[in-house]
């Protein structure tokens, strides 16, 4: 399919319920997704996405008004969930694939949200729509770690945005491909620091999720990134100065 948009593409809905049964009373949520049948990156659900929706499901009653960013939405399941459980959510994704964005707003559309704006941002460029980005308390990545050379400009957006906002952290899922494959040196370069989230703390360690079955056998891992506190301290004093 090219994104000119001269063909009209093929797509299908697929729905994830996730359900919590922590409580008395369980609860459950369903989302509509739309895949398109033409597998380009980005384009279907991807294994990492259900376990960061999964991760936002499950600490639900902790989003509510928080401000979030996904990047490289796609898809846009984890932040179709977020938004669903009350968060204030912009979905992005790179500002050349016109075929990605239209597919986020489908995602809206589908799941009765039509206040969640779509804007371009391309991992490694600093551009307007990026700048001028409003303030955000969390920023959501799945799989965004799949190629190693696209790994340091990742790295490089999600060190502007928390630059912007110190006090902000970087939720991602990524699936282990290689061995060989590791992000630890690029954090050390970006002053970024990064803790490991175990799947089991909020039930996601299961070849099936949402009614899915996704993540299937896939190795699926989560992080937090965050500035490292003195690179945070500083840029909080910098805005506090007159």
């Amino acid at each position: 399919m090219a994104d000119s948009g001269t063909e009209t593409p093929s797509i299908a809905y697929k729905v994830f319920t996730f359900e919590d049964e922590r409580k008395n009373a369980r609860e459950s949520l369903c989302v509509s997704i739309p895949e398109v049948l033409d597998p380009q990156f980005g384009m279907y659900v991807w294994p990492c996405a259900v376990v960061l929706a999964q991760y936002l499901w499950m600490h639900r009653e902790e989003l509510r008004g928080k401000k979030m960013l996904e990047l490289s939405a796609g898809v846009s399941l984890p932040g179709v969930v977020a938004a669903r459980c009350g968060a204030v959510v912009i979905l992005s994704d790179a500002a050349d694939r016109p075929a990605c964005l239209e597919n986020c707003r489908r995602s809206c559309e589908a799941n009765d949200l039509g206040d969640v704006p779509v804007v371009g941002v391309s991992w490694g460029e600093i551009s307007p729509d990026l700048v001028l980005l409003p303030e955000l308390d969390v920023i959501l990545g799945s799989d965004v770690f799949y190629n190693p050379e696209d790994f340091e400009d990742v790295l490089v957006t999600v060190f502007f945005l928390l630059r912007k906002n110190p006090k902000a952290e970087f939720w991602t899922t990524y699936q282990v491909r290689s061995a060989d494959w590791s992000i630890e040196v690029l954090l050390h370069r970006w002053n970024l620091s990064c803790i490991e989230v175990q799947l089991d703390q909020f039930d996601a360690d299961t070849p099936e999720l949402a009614g899915s079955n996704l993540p299937g056998n896939h190795s699926i891992q989560m992080m937090k990134i965050t500035l490292k506190t003195e690179d945070a301290g500083q840029k909080a004093v910098h805005r506090a100065s007159p």
